[in-house]
């Protein structure tokens, strides 16, 4: 696969499929325990209630993102407000309304961005 003009081995796939699933365990790891720390921490003695475990906390987790956030999974429609929509439509506004030379000179400078390490001048 090609990407900014350079070719990705495939050490580089290797390398992703075992850094994503221990990335997504370690955000898991993270997110349990906070929302366990905070709970035993906050709402047993406010509000009475008792402590909970991590795997408690897991479930608050998902019983929150089912309630509360759905399981849209990619885009999120939102409302816009003045004009402006953001995301893939902001800039095929703006990429339409800019004029030949303004096209070009984005295009060099995208250019040199991914040949470059990101370095415009």
């Amino acid at each position: 696969m090609m990407c900014c003009g350079q070719e990705r081995g495939r050490g580089f796939w290797i390398k992703r499929a075992i850094f994503i699933p221990i990335a997504i365990a370690a955000g898991v790891f993270v997110f349990g325990s906070v929302v366990m720390l905070l709970w035993n921490a906050l709402l047993p003695a406010v509000l009475g209630v008792s402590t909970i475990t991590f795997w408690q906390a897991l479930g608050i987790l998902i019983l929150s993102k089912i309630l509360f956030g759905g399981f849209s999974g990619g885009h999120r429609h939102h409302r816009h407000h003045g004009g402006y929509h953001g995301g893939h439509h902001g800039w095929n506004n703006k990429w339409m309304n800019m004029s030949p030379e303004e096209r070009e000179k984005m295009k060099s400078e995208w250019k040199s961005r991914c040949e470059g390490g990101g370095k415009v001048e």
